[in-house]
């Protein structure tokens, strides 16, 4: 079987791209939440954040060919912005990390 075929990984893919988009347009709201809201903001996206991080790995793993070529694509497409999955995890764990402290 596929990395792709597996049902586990389609509904793990969607789920994390939904609760991405409505975290990210959440977000825009952020400065308006109170104290209790930035904190619960700020716990969900960095929930959402280790299962996007887990899901890469397995793609990383994965000896599937898809697989494969789906993290040399992501690779092709974040170095076009100048940087790397690595580097994108750290910047979104640096940028929740600042809001943390607004708080």
């Amino acid at each position: 079987m596929g990395f792709f075929d597996s049902e586990v990984v389609q509904q793990e893919a969607k789920q994390l791209f939904e609760d991405y988009q409505s975290l990210t347009e959440l977000g825009g709201q952020f400065g308006k939440f109170d104290k209790e809201g930035k904190k619960i903001f700020i716990e969900k996206m960095e929930n959402m954040m280790e299962r996007y991080h887990i899901f890469m790995k397995r793609f990383e793993l994965s000896e599937d060919f898809m697989a494969k070529m789906t993290l040399e694509q992501l690779k092709t497409q974040l170095s076009q912005f100048g940087t790397s999955p690595e580097q994108m995890f750290s910047q979104m764990h640096q940028t929740l990390e600042r809001m943390k402290k607004e708080i």
